[in-house]
């Protein structure tokens, strides 16, 4: 485990480390993926993907989870698949944390490249993104589930490392 540095203001709050995301985590994880998601993912998605051998990582400190995230390696890129930070933690540079957990450990496993998909009308992900070095490289259409009406479109977005 690697601790969150002290010198990143919008973390002063948490003394917060990185671990490996296990199947003992899931409820946890659950827990925070159904608070902030209105399609989250299922707790058989995350369970097959820990199964795959996909990078898992949580963002915790010693009395609850902050956040995480779910990778795909590649061949010479990482597919982000799916990055939560609990939500009365947003808005505090955790998300942007995460994220540089995940480049580095990209840039650790060979990868030239970082992707993912962005819900259309997730604006403040987008932002995030953006900021971080990811820039708008494609969409697919009715990608995200979206209610009884029509699929939401996704932004994809990618990041050199």
């Amino acid at each position: 485990m690697s601790a969150v540095p002290d010198a990143d203001a919008p973390l002063q709050n948490y003394r917060a480390e990185f671990a490996p995301m296990t199947a003992n985590a899931l409820d946890a994880v659950m827990a925070i993926e159904q608070a902030a998601y209105a399609y989250p993912w299922t707790r058989g998605n995350f369970a097959d993907s820990l199964r795959a051998g996909y990078e898992g990582r949580l963002l915790r400190t010693s009395e609850r989870l902050l956040g995480y995230y779910m990778a795909m390696k590649g061949v010479d890129e990482v597919h982000l698949l799916n990055i939560t930070v609990a939500p009365d933690c947003q808005g505090q540079g955790l998300g942007a944390c995460l994220l540089e957990s995940l480049a580095a450990w990209s840039l650790a496993q060979g990868a030239q490249w970082l992707w993912l998909e962005v819900r259309a009308s997730n604006e403040g992900a987008q932002r995030l993104y953006q900021r971080q070095g990811f820039r708008r490289v494609g969409l697919r259409k009715g990608y995200y589930p979206a209610g009884p009406g029509p699929r939401e479109d996704a932004i994809v977005m990618s990041r050199p490392l």
